[in-house]
């Protein structure tokens, strides 16, 4: 959950896709340059030195006839100069990470100027706690230094890439970033507002989509429904001439449709597409399913896609619901219990499969009213439990992190 609350926070915190890029093609160049495997190598390369020095500190103290002085000030020079290395060595990962994200970033027909007006924003976000001091104390550089760097490098490219420019779908999502952050309910009635001000007027078509968006999507978490729904209906006709903002706009009435239930879920089914070809509108329409207590068409679609991405715990999850809305407990229980091996969470998986095995066990009792079971399914389940039982007992056995 922090993790994802982290991501949201980028996502709302980024202007274009360009800026976005920057940062994921940074984080993602520490794993592929083994920064972490790099400092763990280093300092244990450097540990016995500064154990040396601590033991040459301690019989220096020991034989000195002026209380210690020249054993402690061995002792903490030795312990200086180990942290100054690491500092050394960590911001030399980071203008690594700058420079091979930036050419990642470019490679994959991302705008170069979004690395400099990404760190341009870290700059003025940081501005109140950071006036640019003891830079050789710092993990990372300067930000100033990330930011000529950046800019140095796109100016060699300007002629290739147009520039950065805020797209529609992107203000769209940054929106919806926002309001899933759970700002509270009055930031939440301040977007609501904010479209009927006179500043929304004077922005950007881009900047009024992501106004419109925020404000509807704020409105249906406030259930003010009406309001959603009107909203909604502006947005729809502000991103009427851009394709993938329109079908933003319209998964959105569907969500608010769906959130309204009642009627509301017959006109949010009317508002997706019935192959739903898209992973967000997949979703969306086996929520609908879901609540229309329809889930037949949407189980194949769904168990389709999670037998080609089993690691998306989201897709397991509303999978479970669909087998739920069937009364096909048997299968529910299976599709919870792999969406807890998607994020990893071998022990809850594992009570999930026992429950499964429970079920199994209790239908071939023969007791009367025992549902028929798919010993195609029993044989999965028996198989899934056996594997997950050596994941729990492995992952007990690494050691704790300290």
């Amino acid at each position: 959950m922090k993790y994802f609350s982290s991501l949201l926070g980028l996502v709302a915190a980024v202007g274009s896709r360009d800026e976005l890029a920057t940062v994921l093609g940074h984080e993602l160049s520490h794993v592929t340059q083994r920064h972490i495997a790099r400092m763990m190598d280093k300092q244990n390369k450097q540990f016995p030195l500064m154990l040396a020095g601590l033991i040459l500190g301690m019989i220096a103290a020991g034989k000195s006839r002026s209380g210690g002085d020249a054993g402690q000030a061995m002792v903490l020079g030795s312990q200086a100069a180990f942290m100054q290395n690491q500092l050394n060595f960590s911001r030399d990962m980071e203008r690594e990470a700058d420079r091979v994200g930036f050419g990642v970033m470019t490679q994959a027909g991302f705008a170069p100027q979004g690395a400099a007006t990404m760190f341009e924003k870290l700059q003025y976000a940081s501005r109140l706690n950071d006036n640019g001091s003891f830079p050789y104390l710092r993990s990372h550089p300067l930000t100033t230094e990330r930011i000529s760097d950046m800019q140095g490098r796109f100016q060699f490219r300007m002629d290739t890439v147009p520039p950065p420019v805020l797209l529609m779908d992107h203000a769209m999502v940054s929106s919806r970033a926002r309001v899933l952050t759970r700002p509270g309910v009055d930031v939440l009635r301040q977007w609501v507002d904010a479209a009927s001000t006179g500043e929304f007027a004077k922005s950007t078509p881009a900047q009024q989509a992501g106004t419109l968006y925020a404000a509807a999507l704020s409105a249906k978490e406030l259930r003010d429904y009406k309001a959603a729904r009107a909203l909604a209906q502006r947005l729809v006709e502000r991103t009427a001439e851009d394709v993938p903002a329109a079908r933003q706009a319209r998964w959105l009435q569907a969500e608010i449709e769906l959130a309204a239930g009642g009627a509301g879920v017959a006109k949010a089914a009317s508002l997706l597409d019935g192959k739903a070809k898209s992973r967000p509108e997949m979703l969306l329409a086996a929520d609908v399913a879901v609540a229309s207590r329809q889930p037949a068409p949407m189980i194949p679609v769904l168990r389709d896609w999670v037998a080609a991405n089993p690691r998306d715990a989201t897709a397991w999850r509303t999978l479970a619901n669909l087998y739920g809305a069937q009364n096909d407990t048997l299968h529910a229980v299976r599709a919870d219990a792999e969406s807890n091996v998607a994020i990893l969470d071998y022990p809850a998986a594992r009570d999930r499969f026992k429950a499964a095995q429970e079920l199994i066990r209790q239908s071939q009792s023969g007791r009367p009213g025992a549902v028929p079971i798919d010993h195609f399914e029993a044989s999965i389940v028996d198989t899934r439990a056996r594997e997950i039982e050596v994941l729990v007992k492995r992952q007990a056995e690494e050691p704790a992190l300290r």
